[in-house]
């Protein structure tokens, strides 16, 4: 039993060496899964035009404050500043938080901007969308069925912003470059 113990040992003591593989994959699948869908996502929230981030679209108003934006018919002329602030720092970061992560530049704060903005959004899709009411949709943990929108899907987006928050961007990213550098 001690040397099955200690080849285990072994073993785990290789895998500690690789540390840095987390952070990296934790990028590289944020990039080639995720980071579409915030881009996609990001581009319809724009207005028409070079600025188009701060004249925002309608669409933008109806993803981020639908209850607010039916109760004004539908004229975003009729929302105040607070919406216009609230929708443009949301398509800012689609974009921005995203780019952050994808080359690693102050991943960190990035990840925790991510966690932020995927809480809102899932309050957003359960409350404002009103897919709290929709089973299939909210999905339930330990339930065999992994296509839950948003207890599923979303929880596996918040473990890859969790590693990116706790271990950094990993060796391949700016933050390690810019960190050599100081």
């Amino acid at each position: 039993m001690k040397t099955l113990f200690a080849l285990y040992d072994g073993l785990s003591g290789r895998l500690d060496r690789l540390d840095w593989l987390l952070p990296t994959v934790a990028r590289f699948l944020f990039a080639a899964v995720l980071a579409g869908y915030f881009w996609k996502s990001g581009l319809t929230k724009l207005g028409d035009g070079f600025l188009g981030v701060f004249t925002p679209s309608m669409g933008a108003y109806a993803q981020i404050f639908p209850k607010a934006f039916e109760a004004v018919g539908y004229d975003s002329s009729q929302l105040g500043v607070f919406h216009w602030v609230v929708v443009v720092s949301g398509t800012l970061a689609e974009f921005i938080l995203p780019a952050l992560i994808i080359i690693g530049l102050l991943a960190r704060i990035a990840a925790l901007g991510m966690i932020g903005f995927v809480t809102v959004q899932s309050l957003t899709d359960l409350y404002g969308h009103h897919l709290i009411n929709d089973p299939k949709s909210v999905g339930a943990w330990f339930d065999r069925f992994p296509d839950g929108l948003i207890l599923d899907q979303r929880g596996l987006w918040m473990f890859l912003f969790l590693v990116i928050l706790i271990k950094g961007a990993g060796p391949l990213s700016l933050d390690r470059i810019l960190k050599r550098g100081l």
